[in-house]
């Protein structure tokens, strides 16, 4: 939920039409941006359904020209200031693009955005650079274009950091999970977030084990005394990967490790006594005192804790609450 003046405004941006497609099926009628290139065969079915594409190429309104369309379909135009993925870069480019969607019939420019790619980083003079591309496009595209578009630029980390230079919109991604996006930001702490993801499963299986057997795949983990081992039904299938043996869980606010080789569809646990099949494991949150930060899973695998909640399957039921 984003502000703009005193009028509340809700967005949603995905990066493929698909998911925007089941945002619709769901009932979300809030404007939907696909931020990543969709084929124009199917701009009919983001028209049907008033899903904002992204356009960065004369090619593609080339083609979308030559549809049959119920109505024009709306586009932000993406520029490339310096992320190096997808966008027009320079201002030749932005000249022609613009003429080309100001001359059709089926495409309707109601923005334009940018992508920073080092927001997040401890200096500022990259993030600077692609400020001033931006600035500088930007100043291009207005002399040439008379109509009202939304501006956004910013992700978590610009927003945080720079409120004040994100134009109409601000486009939290990372941050709505509760999660910093670098070290840099969450020792700056701009503001105070809240993880919102967590992962819990629940004991299937305990069993006592003798000393000298090994567990799971490869006897990677041998028990040197009598243990008792816990098994959970999440594996590598569920996103929680083969390299997260030696992790800790949560069981009844302690932490307890993962034991032997991480299988498809089952963990095990090292308990440090006998527990009921049915109590509450905590991979990534809070169990009373205790926490297990999505940071700290980051860090095991080394990796950004983007990508922790992104790997989790769909095969892990989702659970939403408010506080």
């Amino acid at each position: 939920m984003l502000k703009k003046g005193l009028e509340t405004v809700q967005n949603a941006g995905v990066a493929l039409l698909e998911e925007a497609l089941k945002l619709r099926e769901a009932g979300i009628t809030a404007p939907i941006l696909v931020f990543g290139r969709v084929l124009p065969q199917d701009v009919p079915v983001a028209v049907r359904h008033d899903i904002t594409l992204t356009c960065f190429q004369t090619e593609w309104v080339h083609e979308v020209n030559q549809l049959s369309l119920s109505s024009p379909v709306n586009v932000h135009m993406k520029w490339d200031t310096g992320m190096g993925r997808v966008g027009l870069r320079t201002a030749d480019e932005l000249k022609e693009l613009t003429e080309e969607i100001n001359d059709s019939s089926a495409i309707n420019l109601t923005g334009i955005y940018t992508h920073f790619a080092t927001a997040d980083d401890a200096g500022f003079d990259y993030f600077e650079m692609q400020q001033s591309r931006f600035e500088y496009l930007l100043q291009t595209f207005e002399a040439i274009w008379n109509k009202p578009v939304s501006v956004h630029i910013g992700n978590s980390a610009a927003s945080i950091r720079f409120p004040e230079r994100m134009y109409d919109y601000m486009r939290f991604g990372i941050s709505m999970y509760g999660l910093y996006p670098s070290d840099v930001l969450k020792e700056e702490r701009e503001i105070d977030l809240k993880p919102a993801f967590s992962l819990h499963s629940r004991l299937i299986h305990v069993k006592k084990v003798d000393p000298g057997e090994s567990i799971s795949y490869g006897a990677t983990y041998t028990t040197r005394d009598q243990e008792y081992i816990g098994t959970i039904p999440i594996g590598y299938a569920d996103g929680w990967i083969r390299k997260l043996q030696g992790m800790d869980v949560l069981i009844d606010g302690k932490r307890m490790p993962i034991v032997g080789r991480i299988t498809m569809d089952q963990t095990m646990i090292r308990l440090d006594k006998e527990y009921s099949v049915g109590t509450k494991v905590t991979l990534i949150g809070k169990q009373g005192n205790s926490e297990i930060e999505t940071d700290e899973i980051a860090a095991k695998l080394d990796t950004i804790n983007y990508e922790i909640p992104c790997m989790i399957s769909s095969r892990v039921p989702r659970l939403y609450q408010s506080d």
